[in-house]
């Protein structure tokens, strides 16, 4: 049946990430810190209104923009938390993130435009840049620079066929994040080129420290920014498959109209989950938000304590709830690193390799995990670092 199938699918890798952890799951008694998503439940009151749409028989077709009291919500939410001032009408919920990333790809992108990438990145921005026919181009980020990416580094990689740039702050894999000072240094190359910027922003609420900047919100920029977020991480909604998508109208537009045959619209239960979601947190000044971002930023001390114990050296993360530190030491790259503590001490990490060259001797640890299991996996990875060398 080979032949049926198209040679862009057959080109595609599969993901680094799934690969691994198919071995995780086959590891009887492995503590996992590889896992990208929050290890609370869903808040009470949020899965109470979705069992009540239910109830109530709401069981069918939403529009395809999604339900009207829900775009307004994200307007005033997105205005009030981040100053981003967009119109219900150009905003479209979607089914996660990562269906907004793929149709604004596919609305934007066409056959050879390039489209550049700051490396390390989240694994799907890739493949889904060749399944638009574009041809991604990852730009370097250095862990010296607690990997920013640097207008110099922009500029250089840019050439004539340059269309578009993936940001993706605080930053998956590795917890970075870029200031308003950081962004205003990009925006100036990006205008200069005239590229556009798709900028997914699903860790906006999870920042230490610093409050997070979007590049939607610098001066010229909005009109040239798609702009993605959803709900799956500060709200611990994963599994609810709530995104969102806000652009300019004639992009929103091309967006919509793929949508409209690809998708028709999130599912209507998740959608009332998540109008409940920002209803309340309106009404507590997000407090449930706040709370398990305290409970991150105290694990993610322990882990830039226990690293540095261990002799793996790691840049202070501020954003997300990844911590991404160097294996140099250790004499092991970053697949062989994770292997080994796999199967020697039976804790998954994620080899930096899968995000990118630039993380090849780094791994990715999730600290979205109990302090329990951070506590004994970081026991078990300081036994391995003491064998190995």
């Amino acid at each position: 049946m080979r032949s049926f199938v198209n040679e862009k699918s057959k080109n595609i890798k599969p993901s680094g990430i799934r690969k691994f952890f198919d071995i995780v799951r086959e590891t009887e008694g492995a503590i996992s810190l590889g896992v990208g998503e929050p290890d609370f439940v869903t808040p009470w009151k949020v899965r109470a209104a979705a069992i009540t749409s239910l109830q109530r028989g709401y069981t069918q077709y939403t529009g395809n923009r999604g339900i009207p009291t829900l775009l307004e919500l994200i307007s005033r939410y997105l205005s009030e938390r981040f100053g981003l001032q967009y119109d219900p009408k150009h905003i479209l919920i979607t089914v996660g993130g990562s269906e907004a990333i793929d149709l604004a790809l596919r609305a934007c992108v066409e056959r050879g435009d390039e489209v550049l990438i700051p490396d390390p990145a989240y694994v799907s921005y890739s493949p889904l840049v060749q399944m638009s026919d574009g041809v991604p181009v990852h730009v370097e980020c250095y862990e010296e620079d607690e990997f920013v990416l640097k207008p110099e580094h922009l500029e250089k990689a840019i050439t004539p066929k340059t269309k578009a740039i993936i940001l993706t702050y605080p930053n998956n894999p590795t917890g970075g994040i870029m200031t308003e000072e950081d962004l205003k240094k990009i925006a100036e190359v990006i205008v200069k080129h005239d590229l556009l910027v798709l900028t997914d922003e699903i860790y906006a609420e999870l920042t230490y420290g610093k409050k997070h900047a979007s590049i939607a919100s610098l001066p010229n920029m909005k009109e040239r920014t798609v702009y993605i977020s959803g709900f799956s991480k500060a709200f611990a909604m994963t599994g609810w498959r709530m995104g969102y998508v806000c652009a300019p109208a004639e992009i929103d537009e091309a967006m919509f109209k793929i949508h409209q045959y690809g998708i028709m619209c999130a599912p209507i239960t998740s959608q009332y989950a998540a109008i409940e979601a920002l209803k309340d947190g309106f009404l507590d000044g997000f407090a449930t938000v706040e709370e398990m971002r305290d409970s991150y930023d105290k694990r993610r001390k322990f882990v830039l304590h226990s690293l540095k114990e261990i002799g793996l050296p790691c840049f202070e993360p501020r954003g997300a709830f990844y911590a991404f530190p160097s294996v140099k030491t250790s004499g092991l790259n970053s697949e062989e690193f994770a292997e080994r503590l796999l199967k020697e001490q039976k804790v998954a990490v994620v080899p930096g390799g899968a995000f990118g060259d630039f993380g090849e001797y780094n791994v990715r640890l999730s600290y979205a995990t109990s302090m329990s299991a951070l506590s004994e996996a970081f026991d078990r990875t300081c036994a391995f670092m003491r064998k190995i060398k």
